[in-house]
């Protein structure tokens, strides 16, 4: 039996409020079986509810990518530390629905991602990757300009096994040329 893919090209937009249930979809999954994330417990809708209100209320993009009708992934960023010196860096997260990769969803995601940040006052982005063996996650990010910074061996610990972090870098819009 063979499958058939799409032709057509994933369309970002903002997630709404109704989209979150399909986002929370999307994410269990890794929360459950996957590295990627190291939350061990599935959110509730609410919790996802509240954590896109966070985003939207810091002034970052939450967005969700459709293809032919359906939601299938989501992206969003935030702040990569709370004390004030770091308010002009921000991380990303990107994440695509199980058997969809390859469809250009995680790249159109990221793209657009950066690319709305780059709008705003954000001068670095940190994408904080779960696991070295992410390849893909690694892959995307090098294909939108991330550099890598560094790998944290062993930082944390899921699924009964020491979980590395891939650190990776770019700057938005002028980076550190000027001041903010």
């Amino acid at each position: 039996m063979s499958t058939v893919r799409s032709v057509s090209s994933p369309t970002v937009r903002d997630a709404r409020e109704d989209d979150m249930a399909r986002v929370l979809e999307i994410y269990t999954p890794y929360v459950l079986h996957g590295r990627a994330t190291f939350e061990e417990q599935p959110p509730t809708l609410q919790d996802m509810l509240a954590r896109r209100a966070a985003v939207l209320a810091a002034g970052l993009p939450y967005l969700v990518a459709e293809l032919d009708g359906a939601i299938l992934g989501y992206a969003y960023a935030g702040s990569y530390r709370a004390r004030p010196a770091y308010r002009y860096t921000i991380e990303d997260s990107v994440y695509v629905a199980d058997g969809s990769g390859g469809l250009g969803v995680g790249s159109a995601l990221l793209a657009a991602l950066v690319a709305r940040c780059e709008a705003g006052p954000w001068r670095q982005m940190v994408a904080v990757i779960g696991g070295s063996d992410n390849l893909g996650s690694v892959a995307l990010h090098r294909r939108m300009g991330f550099e890598p910074i560094g790998t944290m061996p062993a930082v944390g610990y899921k699924l009964g096994d020491w979980v590395d972090t891939v650190i990776m870098q770019r700057p938005l819009g002028p980076g550190r040329s000027t001041a903010p």
